[in-house]
């Protein structure tokens, strides 16, 4: 059975054009997201079968509309939560957190 995920190794999609020159991680939380599913796969937390399901079960349209880290973001956020290592509230506090403007206190 073929999922949104399985795009990449469709016909007539063309080919992936990739720059040997572009950098692995474009910002710093893909490489937290990214360490931190392998991190907690080494803890035996989960493998990287379920990892990748994680990552499969993510809506078609989040799918499509996300980068390729947002999906390990997705999946490590549903994985935590399910083993209970983090809540939703957790998860959706911080997330409100990070949208907000900067607060600056004054000295």
């Amino acid at each position: 059975m073929n999922g949104m995920h399985d795009l990449g190794g469709m016909d007539g999609f063309g080919p992936i054009d990739r720059n040997p020159e572009e950098a692995v991680f474009q910002q710093e939380w893909e490489r937290r997201a990214f360490a931190l599913t392998l991190a907690m796969g080494a803890r035996g937390e989960w493998n990287l079968d379920m990892s990748r399901y994680a990552r499969e079960r993510m809506p078609p349209s989040d799918y499509l509309l996300s980068s390729y880290y947002e999906h390990w973001l997705h999946g490590l956020e549903h994985l935590m939560a399910e083993r209970g290592l983090v809540s939703a509230a957790e998860i959706s506090v911080r997330e409100d957190e990070l949208r907000s403007p900067p607060h600056h206190e004054a000295s």
